[in-house]
């Protein structure tokens, strides 16, 4: 019960540390390493061309990611998949093409504090019912 108790304190608390500002939405996208040879494109194209959004991306032993931060509106993962990217050839391919899996973090983070809360609800509650059933 006290590593559950920790880990949700330590889920929690990088919550936190990875809302910044409240105002924007968050997107991570992952891409496969052989399928960006295969269109000709690299990272640093993708990024190059959302100089208007706040853009980080990661490599290494996994797969590659890039997380897109767009101002609050109506944007989803849909919308931000038809976004345009020109490979090396100049040929226009749609975000949702090149990347494997698209991920909505604002509203993820969001269904998870919610879960989280629920969570704890619960357990307060059964310590409740422990509590009342002893003399």
């Amino acid at each position: 019960m006290k590593k559950l108790g920790s880990l949700v304190i330590c889920f929690l608390m990088s919550l936190a540390v990875m809302a910044e500002d409240g105002d924007s939405k968050k997107f991570l996208f992952l891409f496969n390493k052989k399928e960006l040879k295969e269109h000709k494109i690299s990272m640093k194209d993708i990024e190059s061309q959302f100089a208007a959004f706040k853009t980080k991306t990661y490599g290494g032993n996994s797969e590659l990611a890039l997380i897109l931060e767009t101002p609050k509106g109506n944007f989803d993962e849909c919308f931000v998949g038809q976004f345009l990217v020109r490979n090396r050839e100049n040929i226009n391919l749609k975000l949702e093409e090149l990347a494997f899996r698209m991920v909505d973090m604002t509203e993820t983070k969001q269904i998870t504090n919610a879960l989280l809360a629920a969570y704890e609800e619960s357990l307060q509650a059964k310590k409740a019912e422990r509590k009342a059933e002893k003399p």
